[in-house]
């Protein structure tokens, strides 16, 4: 069992019945009282983040995790069908397990979290940035461009992003999968 000295960015831990990633902690001394530890904490199985603070010295639960590389197939009633890199070994996941699912397109290499105890998967991280093609964007409008316009336009995957007025349809765009925001045009 671990205590509040062991925390660490990227550590998992069990609280209140689920699993948590510490995004952020911040340890605090005040002049008088107890020292203690301000965390921001994500949900590994619903993907919400908390801030929790912990007295200094209070033990955790530190939860040992698994990264495994698998190769996302299709989307189907039964969720996200994923298949393992090594193993060639398939599973499916809930589409709520992964943030900004509709990013995926099929053949793309996700990371997956797994608890090395339960061996149950309890999260799916994207890659940090996608390349994909725009299927569909209204034209822009030569000189429109006086202050930073962006327009709709829809990608292979079936997403709709906001993207810049020179993004036209055929093009391939680098997409941030942690915002789902457009980063760049890309040649390819």
């Amino acid at each position: 069992m671990a205590t509040t000295a062991d925390i660490r960015n990227g550590l998992c831990l069990e609280l209140n019945g689920d699993t948590y990633a510490v995004l952020e902690f911040l340890k605090f001394q005040t002049g008088r009282g107890p020292a203690f530890v301000r965390t921001k904490l994500k949900s590994l199985s619903s993907g919400k983040v908390i801030d929790h603070t912990f007295k200094s010295g209070h033990k955790i639960e530190e939860v040992r995790v698994e990264r495994r590389k698998y190769q996302y197939l299709y989307e189907d009633d039964m969720g996200l069908h994923l298949m393992d890199q090594e193993t060639y070994d398939q599973i499916s996941v809930a589409k709520e397990m992964v943030a900004n699912s509709n990013l995926l397109k099929e053949g793309d290499v996700v990371d997956v979290l797994f608890h090395s105890v339960k061996e149950i998967p309890l999260t799916v991280e994207l890659p940090q940035y996608v390349v994909l093609e725009v299927t569909y964007s209204e034209p822009g409008i030569k000189g429109d461009t006086a202050n930073n316009a962006l327009k709709k336009a829809e990608m292979e995957t079936g997403a709709t992003i906001m993207v810049p007025l020179f993004v036209n349809q055929g093009d391939f765009i680098r997409i941030d999968t942690a915002t789902g925001n457009y980063m760049e045009r890309v040649k390819k």
